[in-house]
């Protein structure tokens, strides 16, 4: 049974001998949007249907959680549960990618063949901050968007500068920004525990110029959404002009715009 989100027509894909239910909106080049922990939360959607407005074809597949259910500690507690004991899923891998990856550069190369364009931009969010980084291999990503990447979670050193993806992946990434133009944002708020500063001078160090990062104090982020602040784009944003989250959330637009019209 489809699952209804309002402005978004549902379709649904298989690859890799799986199914899943793809949100999608607007005309123009391919972005794939990501969810974070718990799920398609409302702020998530509102996120998309932004991006869509400012003329892209917005493909949001359906990873975990339930569509449009309000985030609450709880449900997002039992989501994170239940992506830990899944299959499709690494959460303390550092030098390797999660398998769901595959499916999801089946979609960013479905969506290219759709949309055409140079190719395809990824926004990934929190668990799935780092999947655009992962999808350059073999799928024709050249705008990766990582917010607030949280994976790999763990506490050693390796942990919290890992990037969640293999060599192989890493590499893919070098020749997409040497050969195809590609280029790499990264935002997160400083003292995000869950992506900790590490991971973004990993990515420094990594990719130097082609990596463009915007770190945000937390006393940037929206009051009313709880602490700690750590959801740039979605519930941690302030949508006023003269905001640092609402900055981030222009620049990323705009990055979307410059690489991929």
């Amino acid at each position: 049974m489809s699952t209804h989100i309002d402005g978004f027509r549902t379709e649904r894909l298989h690859f890799h001998g799986v199914s899943r239910e793809v949100f999608c909106r607007g005309t123009g080049p391919a972005v794939v949007v990501l969810s974070e922990i718990p799920g398609i939360t409302p702020q998530v959607a509102t996120f998309a249907e932004r991006v869509a407005d400012a003329g892209f074809s917005v493909f949001m597949p359906q990873l975990f959680g339930e569509p449009m259910k309000p985030l609450t500690y709880p449900y997002a507690a039992e989501s994170l549960a239940k992506i830990c004991i899944s299959r499709e899923f690494r959460v303390l891998s550092a030098n390797k990618s999660s398998p769901v990856v595959d499916w999801l550069r089946a979609l960013a190369r479905h969506a290219h063949e759709q949309c055409g364009g140079p190719g395809v931009g990824v926004v990934g969010m929190c668990l799935t901050g780092n999947f655009g980084l992962a999808m350059m291999l073999d799928a024709p990503v050249i705008a990766p968007v990582l917010s607030q990447p949280s994976l790999p979670v763990g506490a050693t050193k390796a942990q919290r500068s890992g990037l969640h993806a293999s060599r192989d992946e890493i590499a893919a990434a070098h020749d997409k920004i040497n050969n195809h133009g590609a280029r790499i944002l990264g935002l997160r708020f400083k003292q995000d525990f869950l992506c900790r500063g590490e991971r973004f001078e990993r990515l420094r160090d990594e990719f130097g110029p082609a990596f463009e990062c915007r770190e945000i104090d937390a006393c940037h982020a929206n009051p009313n959404a709880g602490t700690p602040a750590h959801s740039v784009l979605t519930t941690h944003l302030i949508d006023e002009v003269g905001e640092p989250t609402r900055a981030a959330l222009d620049r990323t637009l705009a990055f979307l715009a410059e690489q991929l019209r």
